[in-house]
């Protein structure tokens, strides 16, 4: 009797480790840096200084985690904040900041309802913009973090 308490001892233990395993990530990934962090950046105000800011954090960002390789973030806009991209009326210092994270491979949404009520289309934006996935941007930025990625919102 306890040389069988004894194996089923040994197979229980055995399957909890297995277990174990499974959920751990791979530490060679996790030491190389494969895993990219997900962030969702939230700009819908109609203050210019609040979207500036957003911009440097977003290039902060990237630099602090190592590089665009490193992270992927998504940069989801809407309300009354597409008028401050509004590619005609963006001030210098708004283009510059949006530029620079466009190139470090931001992916930025504009609401598909929100240029729909203000009457523009993306040719209206700032280069680098494509509509949301969803058309409502509230439903793209829940979608995201059932996604894993992590909300910011400045």
């Amino acid at each position: 009797m306890k040389s069988h308490c004894n194996k089923l001892l040994l197979v229980s233990l055995s399957a909890v480790a297995l277990l174990a395993l499974a959920v751990v990530p791979d530490r060679a990934e996790a030491a190389e840096g494969k895993a990219k962090v997900k962030v969702l950046y939230h700009v819908d105000g109609k203050d210019p200084d609040v979207a500036k800011y957003a911009l440097a954090l977003i290039n902060k960002h990237i630099e602090a985690e190592g590089g665009p390789d490193n992270i992927d973030v998504e940069l989801v806009v809407h309300g009354p904040a597409l008028a401050l991209f509004e590619k005609d009326k963006m001030d210098p210092e708004m283009t510059k900041r949006f530029e620079q994270v466009i190139e470090k491979g931001v992916h930025a949404e504009m609401c598909q309802v929100s240029m729909k009520a203000f009457g523009k289309t993306l040719d209206n934006l700032a280069k680098g913009f494509v509509a949301t996935l969803h058309p409502v941007a509230v439903k793209r930025i829940a979608d995201l973090q059932q996604q894993g990625y992590l909300y910011i919102k400045p």
